[in-house]
């Protein structure tokens, strides 16, 4: 008999997991870390230049550059730029001053890190009240410290700049800039299919987990960086997403979803909230996209732009 019940539960479980309801697949694109270093090969005016004419030539009206505050002190004319990006019709959010881990610090030192990206942002008409934890480090075990960063976050009018598609496209920047500084040649048709492969393939994977979690299709935020890798390739993942039937749609609309304003509570808090949501809801590990594993995506990164394979 309890064989015959397990039988029932699994077939059940299949059955459900199986049925993906259809619908749209709507997301945003936003940027972290502004305005960020110098990369692998474009100067920080340079980035900036083709970032924004990428986003043209895709037709992308409104993408949202979330700033570091802190790093205007050590870039090159970092407050231009962004205004570069306010005036091509970007949206602004905050991404604290000296983009601290929540786990590492404590929640009065945290909100005032947030205060202090604040001010600076205060005066811009495209700033939106939007604070993305760095890391997506929202406190992770610590629910005492998550509870009161986000009464904090709400007495301050912010709400959290959530995350629901991520690729690690950092991952990848770094690992251009180590093989640039040690002379190794780069394949930058294979970089570019990589790269672009990699933030498509989350945004199917994360996809797929929300509308079997959620029973929906939410509105999607895709988290990138300020990179020269973004630059580079925008719109190449632009056409690649609407090639795989994606509408991409302002950032505005994106954190209008109800899944940006809910709040998981899960036992470690870090990551994206689609795999939050699934986690609290029940659905196993893993709940990411494969190529967070830096191991899976440096090796991916050596095989296909190194040429490294049997080395």
């Amino acid at each position: 008999m309890l064989r015959a019940l397990f039988a029932l539960l699994a077939a059940a479980c299949l059955a459900a997991c199986a049925t993906v309801p259809e619908g749209p697949k709507r997301i945003a694109l936003t940027f972290d870390d502004v305005p960020r270093n110098p990369g692998a090969f474009l100067s920080e005016d340079e980035r900036t230049e083709r970032l924004i004419d990428g986003l043209r030539q895709a037709g992308v009206g409104q993408a949202a550059f979330f700033v570091t505050t802190g790093n205007l002190a050590k870039t090159t004319g970092g407050a231009e730029r962004i205004a570069r990006y306010e005036a091509a019709g970007h949206v602004l959010g905050n991404h604290t001053f000296s983009h601290p881990h929540l786990s590492q610090v404590s929640a009065e030192a945290f909100l005032d890190d947030v205060d202090k990206a604040a001010e600076w942002l205060a005066p811009h008409a495209s700033s939106r009240p939007w604070m993305r934890f760095p890391y997506l480090d929202e406190g992770r075990e610590d629910r005492t410290k998550r509870e009161a960063v986000r009464a904090g976050l709400a007495a301050r009018g912010l709400s959290n700049g959530v995350v629901t598609v991520d690729a690690s496209d950092w991952k990848y920047d770094d690992l251009a800039i180590a093989a640039k500084a040690a002379g190794e040649p780069m394949d930058m048709n294979a970089l570019r299919d990589l790269w672009v492969e990699s933030h498509v393939d989350a945004a199917e994977f994360y996809d797929d987990l929300a509308r079997k979690s959620l029973g929906r299709s939410p509105a999607h935020i895709l988290l990138m960086h300020e990179t020269d890798l973004s630059a580079l390739f925008v719109a190449d993942l632009v056409a690649a997403l609407r090639a795989r039937g994606w509408e991409v749609i302002t950032a505005d609309e994106a954190f209008a979803d109800p899944l940006a304003a809910m709040l998981p509570d899960v036992a470690s808090a870090q990551g994206t909230i689609t795999e939050m949501v699934a986690w609290e809801r029940g659905f196993p590990a893993p709940r990411w996209y494969a190529r967070n594993s830096e191991t899976l995506a440096t090796a991916e990164f050596d095989r296909r732009v190194l040429k490294k394979e049997g080395k």
